[in-house]
C-alpha cells in the first residue's frame, strides 16, 4: 500500500459522495419541504442514465446528450408529480410508500420492454478520457475529476439558491408553515411541483454523469435509494449542508472501508481470510456509522432550522 493509492481512493471516495449528494439532496428537499416519502426517486436517478444513454446513441456526443437528458428528467419529474404524486400530498406516510413502490416496479419494468434486460454502456467522451497527472506517479481518470467539480458545482449553486434567493427563501418558509406562506398570496402548489422537478432532475443529473462509468441497468436506482435516505438520516431531514457532509462522509466511509478493512485484518488473518471478512465488514461501516451519529445526534448532524 502507498500513499498515491490511498490519495486515490480518497478521490474515489468524494467521486461516490458527490454522486450520492446529488441524489439525496433533491429527496431531502422533496422530504424536508413537501413531507412527502418518494421511495421512487431512485428510479429518477436510472431515468437520467438511460436518458443519457439513449441520448448518447442518438447524438453521438455525451455532451449534448447531457443537455437534452436534464431537461427530459424535469419534464419527467414533473409529470410524475402532476399525475401521481400531488394526489398523495393529504395522505399519511404508508400511502406515499406503497404508491411510491408501485411506481418503482412499474418504471424498471417499463425501461426493461423499452431498452431491453441487458446492461448498456455509454463511452466516455474523447475530450474527457485518459489520465491527468496529479501528483508524480499520481494518475487519475479526467472524467472523475470532472464528476467530483459538477458536485462541488451543484452543491454551491443550491446552497446560493436556498440561502439567497427569493425562492429559496420561499421553499424554506414553505417547509416551516405552507398555510401561511398560501395565506401570503404565493401558489404552494405551484412551487412544490417545483421543488419536485428539480430533486427529479437532480437525480437525473447524478445518473447521467455516472452513466460512462457504471452500467446502466433497470434497477441501478434501489440500491442507492437506501444509501440517500441513510445520507438523509445523518445530515438532518431538509438539510442541504447536512446532505452534503454526510454524503462525502459516507462515500469516504464505504470507498476507504473497502479498501482498507482487507488489508488491516490481514495482520490478523491469513489473506484469503482476511480479504473474505474485510469485504463483509466494509459495508457495515456506514450503517455504523449512521448509529453513532444518530446515538449522539438524534436529529442528524446538520438538522433544518423551522
Amino acid at each position: 500500500m502507498t500513499l498515491t493509492l490511498a490519495l486515490v481512493q480518497i478521490l474515489n471516495g468524494l467521486q461516490f459522495g458527490l454522486i450520492l449528494f446529488l441524489i439525496a439532496a433533491g429527496l431531502t428537499i422533496v422530504f424536508g419541504v413537501m413531507d412527502f416519502i418518494n421511495l421512487a426517486h431512485g428510479v429518477q436517478y436510472m431515468v437520467g442514465a438511460y436518458l443519457a444513454a439513449a441520448f448518447t446513441a442518438l447524438t453521438g456526443s455525451f455532451v449534448l446528450a447531457l443537455a437534452l437528458a436534464l431537461p427530459s428528467a424535469l419534464i419527467f419529474g414533473l409529470v410524475l408529480e402532476l399525475l401521481v404524486f400531488r394526489h398523495l400530498y393529504e395522505r399519511d406516510h404508508l400511502s406515499h410508500v406503497l404508491a411510491t413502490f408501485g411506481v418503482i416496479i412499474f418504471l424498471n419494468q417499463a425501461v426493461k420492454l423499452v431498452f431491453g434486460a441487458a446492461p448498456l454502456s455509454v463511452p466516455v467522451p474523447e475530450l474527457l478520457s485518459g489520465t491527468v497527472t496529479l501528483a508524480p506517479g499520481m494518475l487519475y481518470p479526467v472524467y472523475r475529476l470532472v464528476v467530483i467539480g459538477a458536485g462541488l458545482a451543484v452543491a454551491l449553486l443550491l446552497y446560493l439558491t436556498v440561502n439567497h434567493t427569493r425562492l429559496g427563501m420561499l421553499v424554506r418558509a414553505g417547509a416551516s408553515n405552507a398555510p401561511m406562506v398560501s395565506a401570503l398570496g404565493v401558489n404552494i402548489r405551484l412551487l412544490f411541483t417545483v421543488v419536485f422537478g428539480v430533486g427529479a432532475m437532480l437525480a437525473g443529473f447524478a445518473g447521467a454523469m455516472v452513466a460512462p462509468i457504471l452500467s446502466v441497468e433497470p434497477g441501478m436506482g434501489d440500491n442507492v435509494l437506501i444509501l440517500a435516505f441513510v445520507v438523509i438520516v445523518i445530515g438532518g431531514i431538509g438539510s442541504i449542508r447536512g446532505a452534503f457532509v454526510a454524503a462525502l462522509l459516507i462515500g469516504l466511509v464505504d470507498t476507504l472501508g473497502r479498501f482498507f478493512a482487507p488489508t488491516l485484518l490481514r495482520a490478523l488473518l491469513d489473506p484469503a481470510s482476511a480479504s473474505q471478512t474485510g469485504r463483509a465488514i466494509a459495508p457495515m461501516l456506514i450503517y455504523i456509522l449512521m448509529a453513532a451519529v444518530l446515538f449522539f445526534r438524534p436529529t442528524g448532524l446538520f438538522p433544518a432550522k423551522h
